[in-house]
């Protein structure tokens, strides 16, 4: 990997407009540093204006008027070529996506291979748009409902899943019909650069599929306000979310939002506390804690809860943090300082808040110098529903023990937070998992296993967590095309 990385970066990168690669009005790029070792240059990428925008978005309202009318099968065909492609570049897109984010390679070839699946779903999507006939109450008018896809879409993705992420709003967009504009994070925009290749060599006409790269304000803002925008797809923190919605509800714009999430963990009366824990270690753990479905907390009753903090501990202490090119790593760095002082400030507000410090919390040196931003898997007990580390979203690799006195205060626990995007309970009790799944507010139910999703299954969250139609699934169909009502009267 450290050779592939030296031979390829430094270059200067461009925006993808129209099915070209062009600079950005500003004249300007950014430097993107790797995350591992961050005085490492990677490229420079466009530091682009709204004149950027306005180009990508022109173009995709141009190519819509022919994308819409093209036949499911030829959009289906090139999803399915680009899922391909996908697959045959894995090992090159893990190595971009482990430079410029951090997180170890087995983590990285996961996510391409995910974004492929979630592609050759999408792709059958584009035969399945759902219509109805149905009964008239006057005999000489046929009635039908239809659907056709809305337009240009905004896709705003995150830095924490900088391939499938965007794969998950570009390929039912262009299943459903729609064109798209698509805002990469400024801190990861290297693996949006070899996607928009593998879109255009997998045979997708110029136009449909934009790529504008640039700071939110300088990007995001009038991406999200742009008239010609009929749909932004949206996945990152939930204040921003809520901004864009505001945006949009300005212009009568749909959203589709993935926001945040403070996911639990809710062991009651369990027989196997090895599996759970590992279980939830590898939900808290993976892509370091920065994943919206992570488990960050545990809330356990209080006969089995030091059985299991001990079995955490262990497996924590089993975790071996480093950089991605390193044999047997399983959690590497933080994505950059940013995040690392957000991360270390909620530990240190954590033993102010009185919680225990049971393992971690503590920056990691790997190998002879201090450059990635490497923590601790990190532990506390003694946690209760009023601490802030209970309540809000850290982003990192921190989880937090709660005790419950029954069921009910279980249920009380995991409810108590502004989040609602996941949940996975662990007992041996049918009837209590079908209860418990009814009594908390999570848009995603996990029994006896950790917070992984499917790439067929609606993804999606309640409260804080979410807004909009769901993603991955069927369910995207409600926010990549509208509805419509025909009349027939034949002659």
């Amino acid at each position: 990997m450290r050779e592939w990385i030296k031979a390829n970066a430094g270059k200067t990168y461009k925006n993808f407009i129209n099915g070209e690669w062009i600079e950005s009005v500003s004249g300007k790029t950014s430097v993107l540093y790797e995350s591992a070792i961050p005085t490492n240059e990677l490229g420079h990428f466009p530091d682009s204006v709204i004149e950027d925008v306005n180009l990508a978005v022109e173009a995709a309202d141009k190519a819509f008027q022919q994308w819409k009318n093209t036949p499911g099968t030829t959009r289906a065909s090139v999803l399915y070529r680009f899922a391909d492609l996908l697959e045959a570049n894995v090992e090159e897109l893990a190595y971009i996506l482990s430079a410029e984010q951090g997180k170890v390679l087995a983590e990285s070839r996961g996510e391409v291979k995910r974004a492929a699946t979630e592609a050759r779903f999408s792709a059958g999507e584009a035969m399945r748009m759902d219509g109805a006939i149905m009964p008239s109450e006057n005999p000489e008018i046929q009635t039908q409902v239809k659907r056709y896809p809305i337009g240009v879409i905004a896709a705003i993705a995150p830095w924490n899943f900088p391939v499938v992420t965007p794969v998950r709003k570009v390929a039912p967009a262009i299943a459903y019909g729609c064109t798209v504009v698509l805002k990469p994070a400024s801190v990861t925009p290297w693996s949006t650069i070899r996607l928009m290749e593998l879109l255009a060599e997998a045979g997708l006409p110029n136009g449909v599929v934009n790529l504008v790269i640039g700071s939110g304000s300088k990007v995001g803002d009038p991406l999200v306000s742009h008239p010609l925008v009929k749909g932004i797809s949206f996945t990152g923190s939930t204040a921003l979310g809520l901004r864009i919605n505001e945006i949009a509800a300005s212009k009568l714009a749909k959203t589709q939002l993935e926001l945040g999430g403070k996911n639990a963990a809710v062991v009651l009366d369990y027989d196997n506390l090895e599996y759970a824990a590992d279980q939830i270690v590898s939900a808290a753990f993976a892509v370091s804690g920065q994943r919206c479905t992570a488990i960050s907390r545990v809330i356990v009753l209080q006969d089995q809860a030091n059985s299991l903090v001990e079995i955490l501990k262990t497996k924590m202490e089993n975790i071996l943090v480093g950089p991605a090119w390193e044999e047997n790593v399983t959690m590497g760095p933080v994505i950059n300082r940013q995040q690392f002082d957000s991360v270390m400030d909620y530990i240190e507000l954590g033993k102010k808040e009185g919680a225990e410090l049971v393992y971690g919390g503590e920056r990691l040196q790997v190998g002879e110098k201090e450059e990635g931003y490497y923590i601790q898997p990190t532990l506390f007990t003694k946690v209760n529903k009023t601490m802030r580390i209970a309540k809000e979203e850290i982003f990192g690799p921190v989880l937090v023990v709660m005790e419950a006195s029954d069921v009910a205060e279980a249920i009380e626990l995991a409810n108590a937070t502004d989040y609602g995007l996941a949940v996975s309970v662990f007992t041996n009790q049918l009837d209590v998992s079908h209860d418990i799944s009814d009594k908390i507010d999570t848009g995603m139910v996990h029994i006896n296993h950790g917070t992984a999703s499917q790439a067929h299954v609606p993804f999606g969250g309640v409260k804080q967590s979410g807004f909009g139609a769901y993603s991955i699934g069927h369910s995207n169909q409600e926010f990549f095309t509208s509805m419509k009502a025909v009349y027939v009267k034949p002659r």
